[in-house]
């Protein structure tokens, strides 16, 4: 596949894509947290109140379900064109992600998603697209917004922008936290279900397409049990405290990989946190933090 023409480029950037509506209901967001691994432990009343409707401390939606909200994109993606750029789609990877959630999830609903591209940058190596989404009620309210890069791999040298180099040092010190929890073999075929059904992570001969020797684990999945992690042990596990998150998804996760976030505690607000892939002593989720409120 060629890399595209500046030109085409530069006429993309702005593009609205798409404009999704996604409705769902209790168990539309408990399959999410299924597939995120909650509840770690079923006899956990407070984790149970992801997954179980008649939940004793009432069904909470976990707030990273807001990912899903424009997952109708995925499948334009799928078709190898977007505004005029062709790839393959097997060579596209999620590279960063940020969502923000503005209010407590409601247990149902009816959302709206704006999707458009909002920065394309020349890597060398390949092409990265920023998409921002912004997510609203029936009635008007925003209820999420949200900015994620898309690598496409091989479509480098353009002669776009190189973008912004944004990093943050790790600490010196032992973690604050440190949590694990390990991901089941099955992990992928559940958490697509919750609408991300890209064939590179349940197929076999699509993953090859990718070099990948088998179906890797969704990075927005890999990102929900870090985000649970970070949650239980520094949010009191409440929906409510929880503001935004921010990672850069650094190497695959394979399904049924055992997953270890360190968490740093850099302010009341801010946690700072990495995972790793333990089997293969790899940073999975880099230069993650996330906001919570008081």
């Amino acid at each position: 596949m060629q890399p595209p023409s500046l030109d085409i480029v530069n006429r993309a950037i702005g593009a609205e894509l798409a404009r999704a509506t996604y409705r769902y209901n209790e168990r539309d967001a408990a399959l999410y947290a299924l597939g995120i691994g909650a509840p770690a432990d079923p006899l956990d009343q407070d984790e149970l109140k992801f997954v179980y409707e008649l939940s004793s401390l009432g069904f909470q939606v976990f707030p990273t379900f807001a990912v899903v909200f424009s997952y109708e994109f995925n499948r334009q993606l799928a078709k190898g064109e977007i505004a005029g750029i062709k790839y393959n789609p097997m060579m596209c990877v999620h590279g960063e992600q940020l969502l923000r959630v503005l209010r407590p999830l409601p247990k149902a609903a009816t959302v709206t998603s704006t999707i458009s591209i909002a920065d394309i940058y020349d890597k060398g190596s390949g092409l990265l697209m920023v998409i921002e989404i912004a997510s609203y009620l029936d009635a008007g309210e925003k209820l999420a917004e949200a900015r994620h890069s898309l690598f496409f791999r091989d479509l480098g040298g353009f002669g776009g922008a190189r973008g912004p180099i944004l990093y943050w040092k790790m600490p010196t010190r032992a973690p604050d936290y440190t949590h694990e929890e390990r991901t089941h073999e099955k992990q992928a075929l559940l958490y697509r279900l919750a609408g991300d059904d890209n064939p590179l992570h349940a197929d076999p001969p699509m993953a090859a397409i990718g070099h990948y020797e088998k179906p890797i684990l969704h990075g927005l999945c890999t990102m929900g049990f870090a985000a649970r992690a970070v949650l239980k042990h520094c949010g009191d596990n409440a929906p409510s405290r929880f503001d935004s998150i921010s990672v850069r998804f650094s190497n695959h996760v394979f399904p049924g990989d055992t997953l270890v976030s360190q968490m740093w505690r850099e302010t009341e607000g801010l946690i700072r946190f990495q995972t790793k892939a333990k089997e293969r002593d790899v940073v999975v989720l880099s230069q993650g933090w996330i906001r919570l409120r008081d």
